[in-house]
């Protein structure tokens, strides 16, 4: 099995890098690379993100053809797909970090600031923070309902179709923390960041 991890310089990867490969424990082809035939021919591609909306969009536009072969993969071959943090967010059709920029439309929704009812709740939301499983999800096999996992972020992914909904956590409001549609799954937290629950979900979504 060959799994990609999107490198598209979107901000530092290794922790993302370090933790696939010490879960797939060279019994899965671990690859990190913007190659487009490379991540066509891979069976789960894995897309972080760090940093703002734009400046990520920015960085998958940049990379020419990078955003059309990423959607031939999870729209037109509906092959495994998942998005952590900033990459999650980018299923969105739009997003409203710095200036009002396109997603790349996978799950119709916008990106937003998080409500932090003027000041009361400090932003960005970092640390960790409970997660209320609201679906059964793939990623989520064996990982029990209030698991914490790490988060940071200041925007937030609102799906129009509340059934992709799989997970959310509660600062300020409840938060979309956790997207599945089909093929596409995204963490608004950082697994490789979550200890031996957020290796866990790196599992489960290897042997999806």
């Amino acid at each position: 099995m060959k799994v990609t991890i999107v490198d598209y310089n979107s901000g530092n990867i290794s922790s993302v890098i370090n933790s696939f490969k010490e879960v797939a424990k060279d019994q899965v082809n671990i690859e990190v690379t913007a190659d487009l035939n490379k991540i066509k021919s891979s069976d789960k591609v894995v897309l972080p993100g760090q940093g703002s909306f734009k400046s990520c969009v920015d960085a998958l536009n940049k990379i020419n053809g990078l955003t059309e072969a990423l959607s031939e993969f999870a729209i037109n071959n509906k092959k495994p797909l998942l998005g952590i943090c900033v990459g999650l967010q980018m299923f969105a059709d739009i997003g409203y970090e710095e200036t009002e920029t396109k997603g790349l439309g996978w799950i119709s929704g916008k990106v937003s600031k998080v409500d932090n009812q003027n000041g009361k709740y400090k932003l960005p939301h970092i640390g960790w923070n409970q997660i209320n499983i609201v679906k059964q999800s793939k990623i989520f096999e064996n990982i029990e309902n209030n698991s914490h996992m790490y988060f940071v972020h200041s925007y937030e992914f609102i799906p129009e179709d509340k059934n992709v909904i799989s997970a959310t956590t509660d600062y300020s409001t409840n938060i979309v923390c956790s997207v599945e549609k089909e093929n596409i799954f995204g963490t608004q937290f950082h697994p490789e960041k979550s200890d031996k629950l957020g290796l866990k979900i790196i599992d489960n979504f290897i042997n999806i």
